[in-house]
């Protein structure tokens, strides 16, 4: 489908890219990892055909439709959020148009024996079934399921787009893409500004979505579950491993002793050759030897092995906390927000001692209000919020800039907070959270989101905190950093209360869950899986009873209490009329079936030999528009019969 071959991307004396190239097939999912600044992004727009290669070439298709959802991307504004969305059937006005014109000049043909004739006949059909397969439900449809799909509340439809905060008019623009069904997808980080269900729903779209997927993601499951094929940048090349994620990281840790062994062998090589040139430089005798060995070390080919690779990662862990209470925190009919705006009300929570908590929900519901309460940054307007004895809060705020002094070097921003004996290992602190060598000179300002993360994160561990209140600490991490504090937080032996739209993040670490939803508080016990397969089934009833009117039998017996005859015996009664009305239906669909196949196949004799008196325009519209109807009436009837 898409070839990249033998592409150099270089800026000035620096190569980004050296050489690179690898093909997109049609069933093909690839993730591509890599170092922040490797070149994933790059890689993304060549694709897409935004940036020019330095040299190589790109075989891209003038067919395929790519869908691309960069990082950072202007929001149109002016429209309501279902109206911007609907913008992206603009390309089924162009088929219907094209259709138009093909049945047009069709009627005006006479030539039915030649392959022109033929070749058009073809390309009506390939329209058509392009319309019948983005039309299988009606536009507006498409368009408010998956917009709901990606958090948007139904009465939040009709908004205006300006309304909305950047994270989710990045949604809008990804609703637009998944709903122009392109051949190709190239998503870049596309679940950085997703909450937990979201993320869910859109693994579970493109898992069944038949378009090739090329993703840049710092979600460890994400690409497990939607990729099959992984692409690392390394150092300017690439390595191609056609498995997901996680069977890359085995096979990548396999390949990498490989290279460290043969880096090792060539270095011992390189060191006793240059040992000889030394020894013998000046002997007449071996003059014709050195000679060979320096041209043979000037036309070697040096392995390189990227740093994080050849070193040892170190471990993290907090400092030891003081016992606190057996209740850290507690709300009693808790209302909090701004004065011009209540974002939850009667809400009680009970954290205890020791206890792993993840607050969850869609983003703006309250979960960093929650937090600011807790810490005493924002009053309640309402309720009792009461941290419990002797607890001591460390709080980790997603906005770092605001928090960390940019005009502090990375050392200097634990070096004046740090006490006793701990100054001596401020250095193995950065380094455990990857800042090295001159990294740890560099000023605050010029940092980047992930590493302010880190940086914030390195700095929290430096107190010893019985109650951690964790705001969104993954964000713009990769995921070795998230691995790393991960491991650190499992052995805390405090209490930790996180908020994350990582799952794999927070498999196994948290215990409980509250779930923030309109305007109130839910608490769920179990797995993260378990919550979202909770709520997955909630959602999808929420859809039925939105866009199926809520006759559906089965929400009626999931409703209904199993101990109350009355109900279960009005329920019986109407699952029969409703088998009788099912059947009935089956029958018509049938019948219909059966009547729009025989019609076809009449209006195809017709246009294969037609007569002076046949109107080929009518006949193919009518043609058309049966065969459409009929692929309607097929699916609902699989729908219901099977």
């Amino acid at each position: 489908m898409i070839s990249l071959d033998n592409i150099t991307v270089a800026y000035g004396g620096y190569v980004l890219l050296d050489k690179i190239g690898f093909h997109i097939s049609g069933n093909d999912r690839i993730g591509l990892v890599g170092k922040n600044g490797a070149g994933k992004s790059t890689i993304l727009k060549l694709i897409a055909g935004l940036q020019s290669p330095t040299s190589g070439h790109i075989d891209r298709p003038s067919d395929v439709r790519i869908g691309y959802l960069p990082q950072i991307m202007e929001h149109h504004k002016g429209l309501s959020v279902i109206d911007e969305a609907m913008t992206a059937f603009a390309a089924d006005n162009r088929t219907e148009r094209e259709i138009d014109l093909i049945t047009r000049e069709l009627s005006e043909r006479t030539d039915y024996e030649s392959k022109e004739y033929t070749q058009l006949i073809e390309r009506l059909s390939q329209l058509n079934d392009i319309l019948v397969s983005s039309h299988s439900e009606p536009p507006r449809v498409q368009a408010e399921k998956t917009l709901m799909g990606l958090g948007f509340k139904s009465d939040e439809l009709d908004r205006a787009t300006e309304t909305f905060s950047q994270g989710w008019n990045m949604r809008i623009e990804l609703a637009k893409i998944l709903l122009q069904r392109p051949d190709v997808l190239l998503l870049d980080e596309p679940t950085n500004h997703l909450d937990i269900e979201s993320i869910d729903w859109l693994e579970n779209y493109l898992a069944g979505h038949k378009a090739s997927l090329v993703l840049v993601s710092h979600d460890r499951r994400f690409l497990d579950n939607v990729t099959n094929r992984t692409v690392e940048i390394m150092l300017g090349h690439i390595t191609d491993y056609k498995v997901p994620y996680s069977k890359y990281l085995e096979l990548r840790a396999e390949r990498m002793q490989q290279q460290i062994a043969a880096f090792q062998n060539q270095q011992r090589m390189i060191e006793k050759t240059e040992e000889f040139i030394r020894t013998f430089r000046y002997k007449p005798t071996k003059s014709n030897q050195v000679q060979s060995r320096i041209k043979a070390l000037e036309k070697l080919d040096r392995l390189e092995i990227e740093e994080d690779d050849n070193s040892v990662a170190l471990s993290v862990k907090f400092p030891p906390s003081q016992r606190a209470g057996d209740v850290v925190y507690r709300t009693a009919g808790l209302k909090a927000g701004y004065p011009d705006k209540t974002v939850f009300d009667k809400v009680d929570i009970e954290i205890k001692r020791g206890e792993k908590v993840a607050l969850v929900g869609r983003n703006g519901e309250g979960k960093t209000t929650l937090m600011r309460v807790l810490t005493g940054e924002l009053k309640p307007l309402g309720g009792e919020s009461v941290v419990g004895y002797n607890v001591n809060v460390g709080y980790f705020a997603q906005n770092q800039e605001d928090i960390l002094d940019p005009g502090l070097t990375v050392f200097e921003t634990l070096d004046r907070i740090a006490v006793g004996d701990i100054r001596t290992r401020l250095r193995d602190i950065l380094a455990a959270f990857l800042f090295r060598g001159d990294d740890i000179d560099k000023k605050v300002s010029v940092l980047s989101g992930g590493e302010r993360a880190r940086l914030g994160m390195a700095k929290l561990m430096l107190q010893s905190h019985n109650l951690l209140a964790l705001d969104e600490p993954t964000n713009h991490m990769d995921i070795r950093s998230k691995e790393v504090l991960k491991k650190a937080l499992e052995s805390y032996d405090g209490t930790l209360v996180v908020v994350s739209h990582d799952r794999d993040f927070l498999d196994g670490l948290v215990d409980k869950m509250y779930e923030f939803r309109d305007g109130r508080v839910y608490e769920h016990l179990g797995s993260v899986g378990e919550f979202l397969q909770r709520r997955r089934i909630e959602n999808l009833s929420e859809l039925e009873r939105r866009f199926d009117g809520g006759n559906s039998p089965e929400k009626k017996v999931q409703s209904a209490p199993a101990h109350d005859k009355r109900k279960d015996y009005e329920e019986g009664r109407m699952g029969q009329k409703e088998e009788r009305r099912r059947r009935k239906r089956v029958e018509e669909l049938e019948d219909r079936i059966a009547h729009l196949e025989q019609r076809m196949k009449n209006i195809e004799t017709i246009l294969s030999s037609p007569g002076e008196n046949d109107d080929i325009m009518e006949l193919t519209r009518e043609y058309l528009e049966k065969k459409r109807e009929l692929d309607e009436k097929t699916e609902e009837w699989a729908k219901i019969a099977l």
